[in-house]
C-alpha cells in the first residue's frame, strides 16, 4: 500500500508542467483529474484484460446488451470492465493514431464507466490535448510506475487523499472555491467512529446498514464508515449513499466506488446535482449519516427550491427554519435530520462538521419567522444533540478556523438522555504540528490524539476537557423591556415650521379648504408664546386654548402631528402618557434581556433590570409562540462561555520594560537614517 499520497499528489501534479504553455490555470483540472481516474481503471483491469477481450470476441455477437455486460463484468472480476485491445500503455505503440485510439479506448468501457469520465468532458480533452501536440506526452506520464494506482498499492483512502489533494492545489492556484473544505483524513477517522461508537459490539452477522452523506465530495467519509463498521464485524452489509453537486468531484467518487467492486449497488448510489434543490433520496432513511458542508457558502442557486420546501412546514425537511443566505451549514443538517429513521427502528446516529456559526447565531426573530436560533431550539427541545466537539484551529486544508464536530442521535443512549457533552479538543494535548504544512493546515491529528478525544467521548462525565449540561442551561427567553418617551415642547419658528413634513397635516392640501386649515393652524401655532414645556399636560393645555381661540376643530391624527413636530426627545422632561395615562414608550431606548429558562421572567426583572431602570416594564406584548410565555425563547451553545481560562495582565513593570525597550529601538533607527 502507498504509504506517502504526497509523492504519487506531486508527479500527477508535475502534468501541469506540460501543459502550462496550451492549457490556463483553470484548465489543469478537467486534464489531470480524467486522467487519474482513467489510470485508476487502466490499473484495477489490467490482469483480466486479456480475458475480458476473448470473452467480448466470443459473445458479442450472441448476447444481448445486457446479458454481454454481465459476462464481461465477471470475466473482468470487477462491477465494470472494458474490451479495448488498448490499454493506456499500449496506447503508445501507436503515436500517430493515439487520438483515435484513446477515443476508442474510452468507449469500450461498461456504460456505467463512459458516464463517469463524461462527466469530465474527456472527450474535449482528448481534442484539446491533441490539437497542442501534448496528447503522448500526457498518457506517457500517466503510465509511469510513480503513477501505479491499483488498489493494492494504493487504496481507496489513500486515492480519496490524493483526489482532495489536487483539487485543493487547483483552488489554491486559482485562489477559488474559499467555501469548500476538504475533510482531513484523521476528522474523517473521528467522525465515523462517533457515529459508530455506541453500536460497534452489537453489529450482527448480515446485518444491512445504510450510510448517507449529503454532500459527499469524493466519497471519504462513506468509505471509512463502512471500513470501521466491518472492522468489528465483517459479516455486516454496509449500503453507502451519496450527493455531490460538484460534476467532477461527483465523477471521482463514483468511480471509486465502482472500483472497490465489493459492492457495485454503492456506485449507483452516488447522485450528482444539489442536495438542498433536489434531494436524491426524498423517501430514504438512513442508520448513519454524516457531512462536511461546505462553510459560510451561500444558497442563493437553490433558494427558489429551498423557500418552496420551507413552506410545507415540518412536512418538508426545513420547517425549522431557514439560516442567512450566506451559510447554508444547517440546511444540510435538518436534511440529515429530516432522514432519521424510528426509535422502533433502531434510530440513526449523524457526525456533522460546522464552523462556529451555527453555534449562535441569530436570536429569536421578533416577527416569528424562523432562523438558524429556530433550528438549534428544534434540535435541542427535541433532544437529538449528544455532544459538540471543539476541535483545533489550522485543521483543514482551506481554512484556518476552528471546527465543531456535532453528535447527534434520535435514539440516545439513557445517560445522555436531555443533556449534552461538551468537549474541548482545541488544546495543544489534541494536535500534533505537521512536518510539511498543506495550505492552511498546519495541524493533524495523531491516533493516539484521536483516541483521547474518544475516550472522553465514552467517560461521559465532568473533567478539565469535557462537560455535561442539561439541555435547557443553554436556553434563554428574549424579554422586550420599553422604558418611558420623555419629551418638551415649544411652539418655536424651527419645530412649527417641522409640521410641514407630518403626513397628516399634508395631506390637508389636497384641496383650497384644506389649505386654508394648514394656513390657518400655522397662524394659530404662530400666537403661542414659546414657552418650553417640560410636561406635556401642561402644553397640552395652552395648545387647546389656542385651538379654541381659533375656532379649529382638529382631527386627532393632526392634533398628534403638532406633538411631534413640536416635541423634542429630552431626558430631564416628564414622561408622556397617553390618554389613559399610561407611560408611552420610547423606542429608541427599547432594550432586550436574555432570562435563563431556569428563572422566572418577573422575579428576574425585578432584581436584574428595575433597580436601575426604575420606570421600565416589560412588553407584554412579545410572547413565545409555542409556550405563550413572556418573550421568546432561543438556545445558543458558546463554547468560551463554559471553557473560558481567566489569564491575569502582565505586570505593569513588564510591560513599562517592553515600552522602554520599543523606545529605544525607534529613537536608534531615527539616528541611523539621520547619519
Amino acid at each position: 500500500m502507498a504509504d506517502n499520497f504526497t509523492e504519487i499528489s506531486n508527479f500527477i501534479w508535475g502534468t501541469a508542467d506540460l501543459i502550462r504553455d496550451k492549457f490556463k490555470r483553470g484548465d489543469y483540472e478537467e486534464v489531470i483529474l480524467p486522467f487519474v481516474v482513467l489510470r485508476r481503471l487502466d490499473c484495477v483491469l489490467e490482469p483480466t484484460n486479456e480475458d475480458v477481450r476473448e470473452a467480448y470476441e466470443q459473445y458479442s455477437d450472441q448476447l444481448n446488451e445486457q446479458a454481454l455486460q454481465e459476462v464481461l463484468k465477471e470475466a473482468a472480476d470487477a462491477p465494470f470492465y472494458n474490451y479495448s485491445e488498448y490499454t493506456l500503455e499500449t496506447l503508445l505503440d501507436e503515436p500517430s493514431d493515439i487520438e483515435r485510439n484513446l477515443k476508442e479506448y474510452v468507449h469500450s468501457f461498461s456504460p456505467e464507466m463512459q458516464e463517469v469520465l463524461d462527466n469530465f468532458g474527456f472527450e474535449s480533452t482528448i481534442e484539446g490535448l491533441a490539437k497542442h501536440d501534448l496528447l503522448y506526452k500526457v498518457v506517457k506520464r500517466f503510465t509511469q510506475p510513480e503513477v501505479d494506482l491499483h488498489p493494492d498499492r494504493v487504496d481507496n483512502s489513500t486515492m480519496g487523499d490524493i483526489f482532495e489533494e489536487l483539487i485543493r492545489r487547483f483552488n489554491e492556484s486559482l485562489d477559488e472555491n474559499p467555501g469548500e473544505h476538504f475533510t482531513p483524513r484523521e476528522v474523517v477517522d473521528l467522525m465515523a467512529e462517533l457515529a459508530i461508537e455506541p453500536d460497534k459490539d452489537d453489529f450482527e452477522d448480515n446485518e444491512i446498514l445504510h450510510v448517507y452523506d449529503p454532500c459527499c465530495g469524493s466519497g471519504g467519509m462513506l468509505t471509512e464508515t463502512e471500513y470501521r463498521i466491518q472492522q468489528f464485524n465483517e459479516d455486516v452489509e454496509v449500503w453507502l449513499f451519496g450527493q455531490e453537486v460538484n460534476p467532477q468531484t461527483h465523477a471521482i467518487a463514483k468511480s471509486d466506488m465502482f472500483i472497490k467492486g465489493e459492492n457495485a449497488t454503492a456506485a449507483n448510489n452516488i447522485e450528482d446535482g444539489s442536495t438542498l434543490a433536489d434531494d436524491a433520496f426524498p423517501d430514504k432513511q438512513f442508520d448513519y449519516m454524516l457531512a462536511n458542508p461546505p462553510y459560510g457558502k451561500d444558497w442563493k442557486s437553490d433558494k427558489e427550491a429551498v423557500e418552496k420546501e420551507y413552506e410545507q412546514g415540518y412536512g418538508g425537511r426545513f420547517g425549522a427554519g431557514l439560516p442567512a443566505k450566506d451559510d447554508g451549514q444547517f440546511l444540510f443538517l435538518q436534511t440529515m435530520l429530516s432522514k432519521m429513521q424510528d426509535q422502533d427502528d433502531g434510530g440513526s446516529r449523524i457526525a456533522f462538521i460546522s464552523n462556529a456559526s451555527p453555534l449562535f447565531s441569530a436570536d429569536p426573530n421578533v416577527s416569528d419567522s424562523k432562523n438558524e436560533c429556530s433550528i438549534r431550539r428544534w434540535i435541542l427541545e427535541n433532544d437529538w444533540l449528544e455532544a459538540l466537539i471543539r476541535l483545533p484551529d489550522e485543521l483543514f486544508y482551506n481554512t484556518k478556523i476552528t471546527t465543531y464536530v456535532w453528535v447527534l442521535s434520535n435514539d440516545k443512549p439513557e445517560d445522555r438522555n436531555k443533556r449534552v457533552q461538551l468537549i474541548d479538543a482545541s488544546g495543544e494535548e489534541f494536535w500534533t504540528l505537521m512536518d510539511d504544512n498543506k495550505g492552511d493546515k498546519r495541524k493533524k491529528l495523531t491516533e493516539d490524539q484521536i483516541q483521547k478525544i474518544l475516550e472522553l467521548y465514552r467517560e461521559n462525565d465532568d473533567s478539565e476537557n469535557s462537560q455535561i449540561h442539561p439541555v435547557r442551561e443553554f436556553g434563554y427567553r428574549k424579554v422586550r423591556i420599553e422604558r418611558p418617551l420623555r419629551k418638551n415642547f415649544k411652539a418655536s419658528e424651527d419645530r412649527i415650521e417641522q409640521i410641514k413634513d407630518e403626513r397628516a397635516f399634508g395631506n390637508l392640501s389636497g384641496n383650497k379648504e384644506g389649505k386654508e386649515r394648514q394656513e390657518a393652524i400655522i397662524q394659530m401655532l404662530h400666537g403661542m408664546d414659546d414657552t418650553l414645556y417640560k410636561d406635556k399636560e401642561e402644553f397640552e393645555e395652552e395648545l387647546d386654548k389656542a385651538i379654541e381661540e381659533a375656532g379649529l376643530d382638529l382631527k386627532k391624527s393632526v392634533r398628534g402631528n403638532i406633538f411631534n413636530a413640536l416635541g423634542e426627545k429630552d431626558p430631564d422632561a416628564e414622561i408622556v402618557r397617553d390618554s389613559k395615562g399610561r407611560p408611552e414608550r420610547d423606542t429608541d431606548l427599547t432594550d432586550y434581556e436574555y432570562v435563563p429558562l431556569d428563572k422566572d421572567v418577573q422575579d428576574y426583572f425585578e432584581k436584574e433590570v428595575q433597580p436601575y431602570q426604575p420606570n421600565a416594564w416589560i412588553n407584554e406584548d412579545m410572547t413565545d409562540p409555542q409556550d405563550g410565555g413572556l418573550g421568546k425563547i432561543g438556545y445558543e451553545i458558546n463554547f468560551n462561555r463554559y471553557f473560558y481560562e481567566y489569564e491575569p495582565p502582565r505586570p505593569l513593570e513588564e510591560i513599562e520594560e517592553d515600552i522602554e525597550e520599543v523606545e529605544q529601538q525607534v529613537v536608534d533607527m531615527i539616528q541611523e537614517v539621520t547619519k
